[in-house]
């Protein structure tokens, strides 16, 4: 199996500069990453240390450790109120003596507001679940603006890609690849974020109508989203809708899009777009798809950002008009790739023409969840769905 994460070098190179924030959604590796850094880059000299358990949080507070520890991991620290000043002091007192991974399942960029900043002390990353790159251990050079190189489409792409629709990319229920383990891994998963993470850090008065949110998701994904018809099925306020779905965004539940504005386009920009960091939770095949293939370019867009740096940034494309398509990746908002998703339908899409030409978009593709496809037609390049994943992070 997967023997090296896609964030792991760059991860241990940054150490020897500035702390490392680690985030992403519950269950998706972040301990195993850091501990797997801490064994073999500091030569098992490491400390963990979870918010969680009673024994390590009275460690973390009297500030003591190993001291022969060249690597301190702080897990789930966010939920001590005070942990921003709290890992600021052990950064500026000891960062001659040890390195500091800090990990969450929530965002760590926002819950660092407030209080002391730590600008310039830290490397913030956003680790992801697997992707078909990944898997295939695909280490892709991708520079924006430049021509994507894909694999040739194989048995080992396609099966790849075909594990991952059905598993989805979380290494419990990817590696074990049975209907049952991903069953009670969905209702533990979405247990421990609703009960246990959100409790913690929010004041949430109403559980059980969020838990009756989270059931409604997965049927609104890709589709426009109107927190108005969600909140006359749960009955409550408008704000308070919108109030939970930033807190399931800030806890790596799902993630939203904006529509691309520029002024070349009359934009639509009131709606976002929704997606669930779970695929495997949409049960319409067409939308999880679309989710598929929306998680891969939100993989691209962060590690574009987070590892080298670039502006990039994943929208959709909407206009007063009519004229939609599903995705744009820009880099410092310029647009560079538009992707459009369809369950069969080789069409060439007059929308992927309209945007491309009305934007001066480089590289346009529609992406098919058939096998076997790959062909150049006015511009635009037609793709089977594991081939085109092949290509990005």
């Amino acid at each position: 199996m997967l023997k090296k994460r896609y964030l792991e070098e760059k991860i241990t190179s940054d150490l020897s500069r500035k702390m490392v924030f680690l985030g992403g959604p519950r269950q998706v590796g972040k301990t195993t990453l850091a501990k797997k850094i801490g064994m073999e880059s500091y030569s098992k000299k490491f400390t963990y240390l979870n918010w969680d358990n009673i024994e390590d949080k009275k460690t973390i507070i009297k500030s003591v450790h190993n001291p022969e520890a060249k690597l301190v991991i702080f897990d789930e620290i966010h939920k001590y109120k005070n942990w921003k000043n709290y890992i600021k002091g052990r950064f500026d007192k000891s960062k001659e003596d040890f390195d500091i991974i800090v990990t969450g399942s929530a965002r760590l960029d926002l819950y660092k507001r407030g209080g002391d900043s730590m600008l310039g002390r830290y490397y913030y990353f956003r680790l992801h679940p697997f992707s078909v790159a990944e898997v295939l251990k695909r280490d892709n050079i991708i520079e924006p603006f430049r021509e994507i190189s894909f694999l040739e489409e194989s048995k080992e792409t396609s099966k790849t890609f075909k594990n991952l629709m059905n598993f989805s990319g979380f290494p419990e229920p990817f590696i074990s690849k049975k209907e049952e383990t991903l069953r009670r891994w969905h209702n533990q998963r979405i247990e421990k974020i609703v009960k246990d993470d959100i409790r913690d850090t929010e004041n949430i008065q109403d559980i059980s109508s969020m838990e009756v949110l989270v059931s409604l998701l997965p049927e609104k994904i890709g589709s426009q989203f109107s927190l108005n018809s969600l909140r006359e099925d749960l009955l409550v306020s408008h704000k308070t809708i919108s109030s939970w779905m930033d807190i399931f965004e800030r806890f790596y539940y799902l993630f939203r899009i904006s529509a691309f504005a520029d002024k070349r386009i009359k934009s639509i920009r009131k709606e976002k777009k929704v997606y669930l960091w779970d695929w495997t939770e949409v049960d319409s095949s067409s939308a999880r798809l679309e989710n598929i293939v929306a998680s891969h370019l939100l993989k691209l867009c962060h590690f574009l950002y987070d590892a080298k740096g670039y502006k990039a940034e994943l929208f959709f494309l909407r206009d007063r008009d009519g004229h939609e398509v599903d995705f744009l990746v820009a880099v410092d908002r310029k647009p560079w790739i538009t992707v459009e998703v369809k369950s069969s339908d080789q069409e060439i899409s007059k929308n992927l023409l309209y945007f491309g030409r009305k934007l001066k978009i480089p590289f346009k593709y529609q992406v098919v969840d058939v096998e076997g496809v790959d062909f150049l037609k006015d511009d635009v390049r037609v793709m089977s769905a594991n081939k085109f994943l092949s290509g990005l992070v």
